[in-house]
């Protein structure tokens, strides 16, 4: 399953010029970073290492800009952004779901500045209320050097690194954290209190010597300890 795509048009290597154009866009972001913010910010961790780093202080820059709305001159990573597809290459980037299971299929076509570019201008066409979210994800995407994976996913979502989340964690962190610990009821954001007095609650139903099932104690454990994490962070 599709879960976020991104179509990227771009000049070829043998071309003179270096361009880039927007194509196809289903990035959902709501919450934000969304599916789409992972993605986007996926492509970014996975084109970053090659990357000329004399342009990664201009990149932060641009990320900034279009988080604030700035019209943005061009050209800009020495690549101009342009409407015109004609005479450009398509190269597509999607998040897949299969499963509980999310994997990037990252393009490897065009140069790493191309597809960073087309990255940063989706996020920056966004609506305002969601921008933020997602630039804050491309940055994160900037700073990443591991494997472009599950681990990955997580680290964007700000779940810890060291578990399998479901699909439903990775999209809102804090939604299936409150569903975790049964605490979705009204509409108020419960205290460190409430959060706090559910999870031993929780915890001590959930531990074999109180009846919960032993085979399975262990993943629920990790999910009430990460979703209590989640909810005291926020």
């Amino acid at each position: 399953m599709i879960l976020a795509e991104l179509e990227v048009f771009h000049s070829r290597a043998i071309a003179p010029t270096r361009r880039v154009a927007l194509g196809r866009r289903d990035l959902p972001v709501t919450p934000a970073p969304g599916f789409g913010g992972i993605l986007l910010a996926g492509i970014v961790a996975a084109y970053i290492p090659v990357l000329d780093p004399d342009l990664f202080d201009d990149l932060d820059r641009l990320t900034r800009q279009l988080e604030a709305g700035y019209s943005i001159p061009q050209p800009r990573l020495r690549h101009r952004l342009q409407t015109d597809r004609i005479g450009l290459q398509q190269s597509v980037h999607r998040l897949r779901g299969d499963g509980e299971e999310l994997a990037f299929e990252i393009a490897d076509k065009g140069a790493a500045a191309q597809h960073i570019l087309a990255a940063v201008y989706a996020a920056g066409a966004m609506a305002r209320e969601s921008r933020t979210g997602v630039m804050e994800a491309i940055r994160k995407g900037m700073r990443w050097s591991g494997s472009i994976d599950g681990t990955l996913v997580a680290y964007l979502s700000g779940l810890s690194r060291d578990h399998e989340w479901s699909a439903e964690a990775y999209r809102d962190p804090v939604a299936w954290a409150l569903g975790v610990l049964d605490l979705r009821n009204g509409t108020a954001r419960p205290g460190r209190r409430a959060v706090q007095r559910r999870f031993r609650d929780l915890v001590r139903a959930a531990h074999p010597d109180h009846g919960g099932d032993r085979g399975e104690a262990a993943e629920r454990l990790a999910e009430l300890s990460e979703a209590r994490r989640i909810l005291l962070a926020v």
